[in-house]
């Protein structure tokens, strides 16, 4: 077998090969033997558990020579190409790319087919949890109905500090990357492409149907504020980037797929509010099986390895024994749906004028686009009571300046394309002074 990539994952599938070897043999029925390491510099040292023997700047002649390929180097090129290239040669693969699969697996389906090599990726969704063989084997008799959970460590970490320190986003994500949550370049977390990729992976396998990355709704965290905490305390919730990925049924009864990432408020009581650090938690609802939950470590070189150990000793198993695991399962081939047709319980948080009358004018403008308020709270913001007189340049400004209040609106459950243009009708209302905040809300 020929691993590609040391580096945090990678070694510690080395040590691990290393330590349990003799145990992995006997689940095997056979060694698993380390023919080579691809990485870009050989020099560079890998600590104790990789042999400076094996290492290699040639992938491509390693995945030749290979009757099993783990890839653990991450991005699109040069991963898919040496993936591609494997099968070709024979070589069945297990890998950890999220981002790869999420846009090209229907390609690497279709080439392991072909080959008739067997593509494992367990890794590539939730780190140590284990939710793509349950999902694809476990449940294989079921019909699942909605798959919703967090799948990103270090947002959940950046919205655990948010909640229990106040802190707002900068602050977080500044002490998520000293501990080492989060990559100096964040954006493919903070951003929720990471979230999506592994969405668009969980709805193919639990819709037969394959969702790409682009067919998935992302939002991230950044806009995230410590107000929208605060707010979401005040109402017994907690802000969580979730993804979610559903079957829905029109009333003709047309099936569709939805899948979507975004932050959202979630009532305290819900298991999922309770997840804490870089912990990840999965619900699967099943129409048999019911209501299930995954919970782990969803990221770390450990909890991975733990994940790609899994799927080579299964690869390895079919390899001495015969066999195939697992294909593409795509007969449903169910239309996307667009987030502009959904319905979701939302809250909006505006800056107003601080004067009679407005408070009706919100709620009419989105009573005009058929929105109902479930909850609202308006305050004051401090800093505006012009009462005595005052003097000076600023002072006379700030006296000049109207007050303000801020309203928090949660409404009950609407149509996404028409809170869309409630709040382009909000934004250009004249006492609106602007629209601070717009979140989903689960249970409204």
């Amino acid at each position: 077998m020929a691993v590609l990539g040391a580096g945090t994952v990678g070694t510690e599938v080395l040590r691990l090969l290393a330590e349990q070897g003799a145990d992995l043999a006997q689940r095997v029925g056979a060694p698993l033997e380390v023919i080579g390491v691809s990485v870009r510099d050989r020099s560079k040292d890998r600590g104790p558990h990789v042999d400076p023997a094996l290492l290699t700047e040639d992938a491509e002649d390693l995945v030749r020579r290979a009757d099993l390929v783990v890839e653990l180097m991450g991005g699109i090129e040069p991963a898919r190409s040496l993936i591609l290239e494997a099968m070709a040669h024979g070589a069945s693969v297990v890998t950890a790319n999220k981002a790869l699969l999420a846009q090209s697996g229907a390609e690497l389906y279709e080439a392991a087919d072909a080959a008739g090599v067997d593509l494992h990726f367990e890794a590539a969704v939730a780190g140590a949890i284990p939710l793509v063989r349950p999902i694809r084997e476990s449940l294989a008799g079921d019909r699942i109905r909605r798959v919703l959970g967090i799948v990103n460590g270090t947002t959940n970490y950046i919205m655990d500090a948010m909640t229990r320190t106040g802190a707002d986003f900068a602050d977080a994500l500044a002490r998520a990357q000293e501990l080492g949550y989060a990559e100096a370049d964040p954006t493919a977390d903070v951003e929720g492409l990471d979230a999506a990729a592994k969405a668009a992976i969980l709805a193919s396998l639990a819709f037969h149907t394959r969702v790409g990355m682009g067919d998935v709704h992302a939002e991230g965290i950044t806009r995230v504020s410590a107000d929208d905490i605060a707010a979401a305390s005040r109402m017994g919730r907690v802000v969580k980037l979730l993804s979610i990925v559903e079957r829905l049924e029109d009333a003709d009864g047309t099936e569709r797929v939805s899948a979507r990432v975004y932050p959202t408020m979630i009532p305290r009581e819900h298991p999922l509010a309770s997840v804490s650090e870089a912990y990840n938690a999965v619900f699967v609802e099943a129409e048999a099986a019911g209501s299930l939950m995954f919970y782990g470590q969803g990221a770390g070189g450990a909890p991975t390895a733990s994940a790609v150990l899994g799927d080579l000793v299964s690869v390895a198993r079919l390899k001495v024994h015969g066999g195939k695991g697992p294909r593409e399962s795509r007969y449903a081939s169910l239309p996307i749906a667009p987030i502009d047709e959904l319905r979701n319980g939302f809250y909006v948080a505006l800056t107003v004028v601080d004067e009679p009358g407005v408070l009706a004018g919100v709620a009419g403008t989105l009573s005009a686009h058929g929105i109902s308020i479930a909850t609202i709270h308006q305050e004051p913001i401090e800093g505006d009571d012009h009462d005595g007189a005052a003097e000076g340049g600023a002072a006379a400004e700030e006296q000049a300046r109207p007050a303000r209040a801020r309203i928090g609106i949660v409404t009950h459950r609407a149509l996404e394309a028409a809170m869309t243009d409630a709040l382009a009708a909000l934004g250009a209302a004249p006492s609106v002074i602007a629209v601070d905040s717009v979140l989903r809300v689960e249970g409204e």
